[in-house]
């Protein structure tokens, strides 16, 4: 059900976000990956047509590791959405990066198995580029955006992202720790690759809401926890979207939007 539904931007909504545009207009996106986590909810934001989906769904029925990562980038794309701000709840590997802050990460890692990773399954061979998973035309934006709201903010991180739904152990985490990664999450892959294969830019903003085990004399964090830090911090969330979204021009070429180019046999 998309005829005449359309946007240029959209947002993914993580952990405790599960809502974003006043008087929405929602509707189910039927994609060839089966449904998407949830409706789409569609309306504007500083005069531009966005698109907001929940990936864990509204009441948050699914974990990372069940999320239709495939159907819910395509509905974006059915709808015509070009740009993707994407926040999520993340976990801190390193002190600098302290709770409350904020990161925009430029490097992913994926520790994840048997998640649908790609919408090139043949005939047609596809590889697509990752060595640099994040839009180098979002990211100033977003950067500059959450710094002039005085947020505490990162502009470049390594994010590794886990299976889930557990979190890590002790040693797992002092592992990543050792390799210089600053964020860990359990949503990034595919969600960020999945974008690149659809040519789509994808911006990633980590609300950092503890520090992993992994850190001496950290104790082990719970999801009430991590829900608890980015219910607080929701409204802040919200004015930076707004703020990205206003600076965006929506036309602008970008090389996210080559991805395909010269990556087919």
């Amino acid at each position: 059900m998309t005829r005449g539904l359309q946007a240029d931007i959209g947002v993914f909504g993580g952990s405790g976000f599960y809502s974003l545009i006043e008087g929405a207009h929602e509707a189910w996106v039927e994609t060839p990956y089966g449904l998407p986590s949830d409706q789409v909810a569609l309306g504007e934001i500083a005069g531009r047509r966005v698109a907001f989906l929940p990936r864990h769904g509204k009441d948050h029925r699914y974990p990372p590791h069940t999320i239709n990562y495939r159907a819910n980038l395509w509905a974006m794309k059915e709808l015509g959405v070009k740009w993707i701000v994407a926040p999520t709840a993340a976990g801190s590997l390193s002190k600098e990066f302290r709770p409350g802050s904020m990161a925009v990460c430029d490097q992913l890692v994926d520790r994840t198995s048997g998640r649908k990773d790609t919408f090139y399954d043949g005939p047609v061979t596809t590889h697509v580029s990752f060595a640099d998973p994040y839009c180098p035309t979002l990211r100033p934006i977003a950067i500059e955006t959450l710094r002039s709201l005085d947020i505490q903010t990162h502009e470049r991180g390594t994010v590794v992202v886990i299976q889930g739904p557990r979190f890590s152990s002790r040693s797992e985490s002092r592992w990543f720790q050792s390799q210089g990664w600053e964020v860990i999450n359990m949503t990034q892959y595919p969600e960020a690759y999945l974008a690149r294969e659809l040519e789509i830019c994808y911006v990633n903003i980590s609300l950092i809401t503890d520090y992993d085990v992994g850190l001496e004399g950290t104790p082990p964090v719970s999801h009430h926890e991590v829900i608890e830090v980015f219910n607080r911090n929701n409204e802040r969330v919200k004015r930076a979207i707004g703020g990205i979204v206003e600076k965006i021009s929506v036309d602008a070429d970008c090389s996210c939007k080559h991805a395909l180019e010269g990556a087919r046999f």
